[in-house]
């Protein structure tokens, strides 16, 4: 029996409403700047994809703030450079400043519709919730902002671990704040290297949300425990 369920966030729980190119581009606008969301939403993910792990092993928690900053802001900085519109901006660390502080409010973001009825279902069912996730430290103002926090009683994340998933690290973390063996948890998420693949190999049962239904060539795979996302909110653990 299931008695606590780890799951991912962003992806997951909740995602960008539209997409990161059109958040940007809408922002952009009002410094003066003009580009297309499509472009400036594939720059900003070739740009996200070529970034080191947002990790920070060994620099002590107040520092870790700044860190996180400095490291979206050289992603976005990159995704603008990408576009070709960088040099538009007349003070970018100001943009960039007030984006930052944007993703950290309820606006940019939306919680899937099958969410909410998961999380009663499975509060009501007696089981520990808590989140597993390569977010950085707005992840406790977001979640609180989409009315999330309260279902879960703790969370995880990579900038304060030092590693992220798949790492091990993150999930053992997560695993000594609730005194539990990995065979005894669940991990549910979008990504199936980060969430499917970091949790299994870390000894936790998982499942892969494939929520962009994506196709992936598994070869002999073939035991793999994907969730249809319409599965979603009626998955019972008891």
């Amino acid at each position: 029996m299931t008695k606590i369920i780890f799951l991912d966030a962003a992806g997951t729980l909740f995602d960008v409403r539209g997409s990161v190119g059109e958040v940007y581009a809408q922002l952009a606008k009002n410094f003066g700047v003009t580009v297309k969301s499509e472009d400036l939403n594939a720059a900003f993910y070739q740009s996200f994809a070529s970034a080191s792990p947002m990790t920070f092993p060994g620099i002590e928690a107040a520092k870790i703030s700044q860190l996180e900053f400095e490291w979206w802001l050289a992603v976005s900085a990159k995704a603008f450079q990408i576009a070709g519109v960088f040099n538009q901006f007349s003070d970018f660390p100001k943009f960039f400043a007030e984006l930052y502080a944007h993703f950290a409010t309820a606006e940019p973001w939306f919680v899937y519709p099958d969410v909410f009825p998961a999380l009663n279902r499975w509060q009501k069912q007696g089981i520990e919730l808590a989140v597993v996730s390569n977010f950085d430290s707005r992840i406790y103002a977001v979640l609180k902002a989409l009315n999330l926090a309260e279902y879960f009683t703790s969370v995880t994340i990579s900038t304060e671990v030092g590693a992220a998933k798949p790492d091990s690290q993150i999930f053992t973390v997560a695993l000594e704040k609730h005194n539990c063996l990995a065979e005894n948890v669940l991990h549910i998420g979008d990504s199936f290297n980060a969430d499917y693949c970091g949790a299994k190999n870390s000894g936790l049962k998982a499942i892969w949300l494939n929520r962009q239904q994506e196709t992936l060539d598994l070869g002999k795979l073939d035991l793999i425990h994907f969730l249809k996302v319409e599965e979603f909110a009626s998955l019972d653990f008891i």
